[in-house]
């Protein structure tokens, strides 16, 4: 796995009403409204954030 791989993810589903943990990662990841797209690097640290918040996550 090269560091030049990137990940894009899509917040499909809004984080209020979530754990404040779970808002925190969605902002983490750089997400902010719905439908947002964040493009990342592909490292496991990000891959166990988007685990975190599957649920409101699409990867694309």
């Amino acid at each position: 796995m090269s560091t030049n791989q990137k990940i894009k993810v899509q917040l499909v589903r809004s984080p209020i009403g979530t754990k404040e943990s779970h808002r925190a990662t969605v902002r983490g990841l750089g997400l902010r409204k719905l439908n947002s797209v964040s493009e990342l690097v592909d490292t496991p640290e990000v891959r166990g954030m988007i685990n975190k918040i599957s649920y409101l996550v699409k990867v694309l």
